[in-house]
């Protein structure tokens, strides 16, 4: 059997599952696939004239190194297909609004695999600049590159390595100037990785008050592992804007709950749990406040 012929043979199963048995799929594609994405324009305010028409994106899923397959980063995920419906939940033109005219709003997607959220972004808001980052794996970043440039928004719009942990200089460019906006899809499905994740947050976003990260991720490896994050990240500095759990394929929302033990796996595959952050008021101060002192001493 070819590899072509596999992978439409794992799409059909995967869409016979939803068809058949209501059984929400948790990846849409597999690696090397081909995948269409269609945006009918969400935004109510944008006047863009190539927001008139659907906006049609074109994606090959990404592939990794032998080494790196256990980042399952080989797929386009349900949970960055729903950010990118959803993506005018972002409310970026609030942080485009606030930004005084040439400073375009900085905007990071961690974990970006395809980059399907990103190139969204970049299609919609002319005057942000975005960088979509995943692991240092060069497959990987090559066919997130090739994609941001089949989509034509390489302008605004560039896919780069990082790996959570380290040193973000890279990403953050030679005036090392830090990201407004920060968004990820299924980043928190293993916890052994929580810490990194969260260094990578505090050493890219910027400290300050209407800074913000959005992160929406599924719940096919249970309600406990969110919640241990949800607990870390809070003694980190962060506090929570927002957290809900969306109907993916509908639009029921109600309140997170870490217990629903009537559930089964049917049931959390048909969900998205929405989870926006910001800094903490006191990190801002204590940041805002050693500025000053640095200023003050030049």
């Amino acid at each position: 059997m070819s590899t072509e012929t596999l992978l439409e043979s794992e799409d059909f199963l995967s869409d016979s599952l939803q068809t058949l048995y209501d059984y929400q799929p948790i990846t849409l594609t597999t690696s090397g696939a081909s995948f269409t994405y269609t945006l009918n324009c969400p935004l109510k305010h944008h006047h863009d004239s190539e927001c008139a028409s659907p906006i049609s994106i074109q994606l090959k899923t990404p592939d990794t190194q032998a080494a790196n397959w256990a980042l399952h980063a080989s797929s386009i995920w349900a949970s960055s297909v729903y950010l990118s419906d959803h993506i005018d939940n972002i409310n970026l033109q609030q942080h485009v609004s606030s930004k005084p005219s040439g400073d375009p709003v900085r905007v990071l997607e961690l974990g970006a695999s395809a980059g399907l959220p990103s190139i969204v972004l970049a299609k919609l808001y002319p005057d942000i600049l975005v960088t979509a980052t995943d692991y240092p794996d060069e497959v990987l970043i090559k066919t997130l590159s090739e994609n941001i440039a089949r989509n034509n928004v390489a302008a605004r719009c560039k896919g780069l390595p990082f790996g959570w942990g380290t040193e973000p200089a890279a990403i953050l460019g030679p005036d090392n100037r830090k990201f407004d906006v920060i968004i990820a899809a299924d980043t928190l499905w293993n916890s052994d990785l929580h810490s990194i994740f969260i260094d990578a947050l505090r050493s890219t976003l910027v400290k300050g008050h209407s800074s913000r990260i959005h992160l929406v991720v599924g719940l096919h490896t249970g309600r406990y592992t969110i919640q241990a994050f949800i607990d870390r990240v809070l003694q980190s500095g962060f506090d929570i804007v927002n957290m809900e759990e969306r109907q993916v394929s509908g639009p029921v929302t109600r309140s997170w709950e870490v217990d629903r033990h009537s559930e089964d796996e049917k049931e959390r595959r048909q969900w998205v749990v929405w989870i926006q952050l910001k800094w903490r008021d006191r990190e801002v101060e204590l940041h805002e406040g050693s500025s000053h002192v640095s200023t003050g001493s030049l």
